[in-house]
């Protein structure tokens, strides 16, 4: 909605709602001419003709003007309307003053006025606009020396009647862009607010788990140490002590990985793969996360490319952890591209679903659940957003389907 904003792109943008209006009032001035003539031919008037040339060519050089060098002020919009209503007085001056049907054209430029200047320069508007009314009465030029011609009553009617018909035109396209511009500006507000709120949230809980990470690093380095002096002094715990190596181990590279996932979020690296070569990376990481774990793979993958980094590795495997949560006995991913620029991962499961609240557009805000549907799940659809992506769910008798909607690589849209 820029162009009620008093700046040279919201004037640019203005001109051509100034056009239409003026090229309206040209229009039916050269109408009420012509039916005039046609219903009084003795009334022939040259000053009008050339006062509807004269504010054609300004129409035009207004409109020229503002469309390449738009101007930085106000104020030199204000005089143009002024101009508008000095060009729109003196015509119904010489074509029967406040008699005449076209007089609430003179209204126009006032509801401009108010939409594109400041309060002091819409007032002065409206206070050279009476004053136009008040000269239309006291010194108006009569249609035709002897007014009593038994047509002039049917041509002030119709011309009543296209005054009207095309003020009202005039003002549904204005206020009807206006209106729809509103709703629109409104819409966009309420998305800001809520990313906003949304950031929030996910800035709190990155504080936290860098945070718990941080503190996390020096009691597995601790149980490290530990685990190695008691291989040395008890070796017949040696399977057991392996084992724990291993854990600790697992544990330290998730904490190497969430700090290469916030580098690559601060760097905004991203790393373009096949779905096939970044399926089976995911794949990998699933199998060493959950070994017992049933996880069907559906192939063949499509051909595609897609634009990952490692939260987004992390956003499909908390979708998968939440799957394996409600439907351990068996979970499936597989990949199709839809459409000429969109790549679609789904995950099934056969739970007994999400909540209602949670169905459609899953992860738009935290809830609480014990299954471990909150956090995950609004993190993960945080992540798809900001790489342009979306996560969309349904449940059906036969269990839960996720899926994760991405561009594919080179139309990625980064989020805002």
């Amino acid at each position: 909605m820029e162009w009620l904003t008093q700046s040279q792109t919201g004037f640019r943008q203005a001109s051509r709602y100034l056009l239409t209006m003026r090229v309206a009032i040209v229009a039916m001035q050269l109408v009420t001419l012509a039916v005039t003539q046609a219903v009084a031919p003795s009334f022939y008037s040259t000053e009008a003709l050339l006062l509807c040339l004269v504010y054609g060519v300004f129409t035009t050089l207004i409109w020229l003007w503002f469309r390449q060098r738009p101007p930085r002020h106000a104020l030199t919009v204000t005089a143009t309307l002024v101009f508008d209503l000095v060009l729109i007085g003196t015509w119904l001056l010489k074509t029967g003053g406040y008699t005449n049907p076209l007089t609430p054209a003179l209204l126009l430029p006032i509801a401009f006025g108010i939409l594109l200047v400041p309060l002091r320069h819409s007032i002065v508007l409206t206070g050279l606009t009476i004053t136009a009314y008040a000269v239309e009465i006291l010194w108006r030029s009569p249609v035709l020396p002897n007014e009593t011609n038994s047509h002039l009553p049917d041509l002030y009617l119709l011309g009543m009647w296209v005054a009207f018909s095309l003020t009202a035109g005039i003002l549904m396209l204005v206020v009807g862009s206006l209106a729809r511009q509103i709703r629109e500006q409104q819409a966009q507000l309420s998305e800001t607010r809520e990313s906003r709120l949304r950031d929030e949230q996910i800035i709190a809980l990155g504080l936290s788990s860098a945070t718990v990470a941080h503190r996390l690093g020096t009691p597995l380095n601790t149980m490290t140490l530990l685990v190695d002096e008691m291989r040395a002094e008890a070796p017949q715990l040696g399977d057991d002590l392996n084992m724990l190596e291993e854990q600790l181990q697992l544990c330290s590279g998730h904490l190497k990985q969430l700090s290469t996932a916030a580098m690559q979020v601060r760097t905004a690296q991203l790393e373009t793969l096949t779905v096939q070569d970044w399926l089976a990376r995911l794949r990998e990481s699933a199998t060493l996360l959950w070994p017992a774990s049933r996880i069907g793979w559906e192939q063949p993958y499509p051909e595609a490319r897609v634009a990952v980094d490692a939260t987004l590795d992390q956003a499909v495997l908390n979708l998968v952890a939440n799957a394996l949560t409600a439907s351990p006995e068996w979970v499936s991913i597989g990949a199709q591209v839809t459409g000429p620029d969109g790549v679609e991962i789904v995950v099934r499961d056969h739970g007994k679903g999400l909540d209602i609240s949670e169905q459609g557009s899953p992860g738009d805000h935290v809830v609480k659940s014990e299954r471990g549907l909150g956090v995950g799940l609004f993190l993960s659809n945080a992540t798809i957003q900001r790489l342009g992506g979306a996560l969309k769910a349904f449940t059906t008798d036969e269990g839960t389907t996720m899926i994760i909607e991405l561009p594919q690589a080179g139309k990625v849209i980064r989020g805002e």
